[in-house]
């Protein structure tokens, strides 16, 4: 991917080196062992899990400064890089939306180490990048990309999908499309909700693919290679591939996400026809939203 001659965003909240520093009784490292289990299990966040086993007071606190860190030259690296995409996100969904007639209003990415305080909580790396609509912030832990190599996904544009994914879930924020589905799924069974959440992510995939096309467009950012790497990494973090590799059986009315071939299927739906139009999943579905 053609970035470093690129913008670099001044929406970049760094909290690295902040810890969580709690004032409750000490958790103990088996109880964290299982709320991370059973949270994969139940699908649910770790934290919401350990508050129901009573352990979550020792962990939530406000966030103060811990010693000084050093970050390595790589970690900076990935942190560039991650600024730069976050810029050009900014300017072509700021064209697309402008082009609509309404404002693109950017949001910010916080970048963070092992634990985080939110508007939607207190988040371990273990959930992985997620962005939050509560304070329109994404949350990156730069971990993560050890995970996303460990699923299969390389290269540059792999990560780049992912920010533009979570970007995805901004863009369903501020169009209402989020507020939508939620009040759908508040009066829904637990199958349905499932399948309402599934469409929303790919939605999601389908408008980072939408994101890559018009940025090429205007920018020549991809380069050879890239577009295989962004397939490979919207099928690495399948809910049919994350299943198989935890050794469950694969359940599709547990998706909460999306197939591998689903999400690559919509990645590319996006990125072939650049067109935000062409990304209603829940139409295509039969969900009137």
């Amino acid at each position: 991917m053609r970035w470093r001659k690129g913008r670099r965003s001044s929406n970049v909240e760094d909290r690295r080196g902040s810890s969580m520093v709690g004032g409750g009784a000490k958790v103990g490292g088996g109880m964290i062992i299982l709320a991370l289990v059973a949270s994969f299990l139940l699908g649910q966040n770790p934290l919401e899990v350990l508050n129901s086993m009573g352990g979550v007071g020792a962990l939530q606190s406000s966030s103060k400064p811990a010693a000084p860190r050093q970050n390595s030259p790589e970690e900076e690296a990935v942190a560039d890089f991650l600024s730069v995409v976050l810029a050009d996100t900014e300017d072509t969904w700021g064209d697309i939306f402008g082009k609509a007639g309404a404002r693109y209003r950017p949001p910010k990415l916080v970048l963070y180490s092992d634990m985080v305080q939110s508007a939607c909580g207190t988040n371990s790396a273990a959930v992985g990048p997620f962005y939050c609509p509560g304070d329109e912030k994404v949350y990156f832990e730069l971990g993560f990309l050890n995970e996303l190599q460990r699923f299969g996904a390389q290269g540059d544009f792999a990560v780049a999908y992912v920010i533009a994914h979570e970007i995805g879930h901004h863009v369903q924020n501020i169009t209402g499309t989020s507020n939508k589905v939620r009040a759908i799924q508040a009066r829904s069974n637990q199958r349905d909700v499932n399948a309402l959440s599934v469409l929303l992510e790919l939605q999601a995939d389908c408008y980072a693919g939408v994101w890559a096309r018009n940025a090429h467009e205007q920018r020549q950012i991809l380069e050879s290679g890239d577009v295989e790497e962004g397939l490979g990494a919207a099928a690495s973090v399948g809910d049919d591939r994350l299943m198989k590799a935890a050794g469950r059986r694969v359940h599709p009315e547990a998706f909460t996400h999306g197939s591998a071939k689903q999400r690559e299927q919509w990645f590319k739906t996006g990125l072939k026809s650049g067109d935000i139009r062409s990304c209603d999943t829940f139409a295509q579905s039969g969900v009137r939203l």
